[in-house]
């Protein structure tokens, strides 16, 4: 009997372990990266930009809330927020409260699909399917029928009142000491809402420095940014994997975008040009799949410094 059911239980062992790790410890073990960028103009004084992304924030999730305030206390000169603040329709009030600190600061957001839908129970195996057909939220799959929506209106309003830009298929522009700083944003391109044409034509020149801003980053948004020569692009979505193979890294993104880039700082090119990217990869999980492996949650200090830096 025991060389019959030795190995298995010893299985079920280890994997109810790296169950209980993932959700209870590394889902909730928030952690601050820090990244150097070589994207201003050769000169140009260096800037802090602090990215927050996918907090999808559920009731009574004190521990995330306590250090998204305490985010604050890195005095960023701006802050992005790069979408998917929600993972329950009563999640509002308690993103305003987590956030609040940081609307002190200058800052601008883009939403994703979870700002605008509830989510629902999903089998994990599904983005490993839909990665090899190809297929990735709307894009290439049926439309989502009896979906859930969240009360984004009330986000957008609490954001605006707090002097944060709407970068939603525009642009907007940043004023920091004496710098200005052009943002152009897109809807989330994972449920098909981004409107490039309504942005095109790249950087104004009317700015000391021009970066662009999307929650997915799928590959047609990346080229078209890179091909309008932004220097910096700026996404979230990803989760960086969230349920990665020490080693190895992450399985999946989501999206279109390569598992080499599923998160932190990389380039894309297109049409010759050449972009920073970084994703991020977010500080929450849907409420449906509570866990990270070898992936922890995150906030991310970009200093923006100088190419000849």
């Amino acid at each position: 009997m025991r060389a019959r059911y030795g190995v298995p239980l010893s299985i079920t062992a280890v994997g109810a372990a790296g169950l209980a790790y993932a959700a209870g410890f590394e889902a909730r073990s928030f952690r601050l990266r820090r990244v150097t960028v070589p994207a201003l103009p050769s000169g140009m004084r260096p800037l802090r930009v602090l990215q927050v992304s996918d907090i999808h924030m559920v009731g009574g999730q004190r521990k995330k809330q306590r250090w998204l305030r305490s985010l604050a206390g890195l005095r960023p000169d701006f802050v992005i927020n790069t979408g998917d603040n929600l993972s329950d329709p009563e999640g509002v009030p308690e993103v305003m409260d987590a956030l609040g600190p940081l609307m002190e600061f200058p800052g601008a957001y883009v939403f994703g699909s979870n700002d605008y839908y509830g989510p629902k129970p999903r089998n994990p195996a599904r983005y490993l399917l839909e990665k090899v057909q190809g297929r990735h939220g709307l894009n290439g799959n049926a439309p989502v029928v009896d979906a859930v929506h969240n009360p984004w209106e009330d986000l957008r309003d609490g954001f605006d009142a707090a002097g944060w830009q709407n970068l939603t298929n525009t642009r907007g522009t940043l004023k920091i000491e004496g710098v200005s700083v052009e943002l152009t944003g897109l809807d989330d391109p994972h449920i098909k809402r981004d409107r490039y044409a309504e942005v095109a034509g790249g950087p104004s020149g009317a700015a000391d420095f021009s970066m662009g801003v999307v929650h997915a980053p799928y590959l047609r948004v990346l080229d078209a940014y890179a091909a309008d020569a932004y220097p910096l692009i700026l996404a979230g979505h990803t989760h960086g994997g969230q349920l990665c193979i020490p080693f190895y890294g992450a399985l999946v993104t989501n999206c279109d975008l390569d598992t080499d880039r599923v998160k932190g700082l990389s380039t894309h090119t297109a049409e010759g040009r050449t972009s920073y990217l970084h994703v991020s990869a977010g500080c929450g999980t849907s409420r449906y799949t509570p866990v990270r492996f070898a992936c922890p949650p995150e906030a991310t200090l970009l200093t923006l410094v100088g190419r000849d830096h």
